[in-house]
C-alpha cells in the first residue's frame, strides 16, 4: 500500500488512467472486428468503406500509444489484404 501523500494521488491516477485505456483498447479490438464482420459477409464495397472509417480510430489508438504502431500497422495490413482478396 502507498504510504506517502504522493503515492496515494499517483495509485488513484493510475486506476483511473488503467480504466481509460481500457476503454481505448476496446474501441481498437471493435473497429477491428467490425471489418472483419464486413469483410466476412463478403460484400467488398462494404467491408471497404467499414475498413476506411476504422483506420482513424485504429491510428489514433495507436498514436496515444495505447497499442503499439506496429500492431496497428499489422491490423491494417492483414484487415487490407483481406478485403482485396474478396472478389468483387
Amino acid at each position: 500500500m502507498a504510504n506517502s501523500a504522493q503515492a496515494r494521488k499517483r495509485a488513484r491516477q493510475s486506476i483511473k488512467q488503467r480504466a481509460h485505456n481500457a476503454s481505448l483498447r476496446s474501441t481498437f479490438r471493435t473497429a477491428v472486428k467490425r471489418v472483419q464482420k464486413a469483410i466476412l459477409a463478403g460484400d467488398k464495397a462494404a467491408a471497404k468503406s467499414v475498413y476506411e472509417e476504422s483506420v482513424p480510430v485504429i491510428d489514433r489508438i495507436a498514436d496515444k500509444k495505447i497499442v503499439h504502431k506496429n500492431k496497428a500497422a499489422r491490423h491494417k495490413s492483414r484487415l487490407s489484404a483481406q478485403i482485396k482478396a474478396l472478389s468483387a
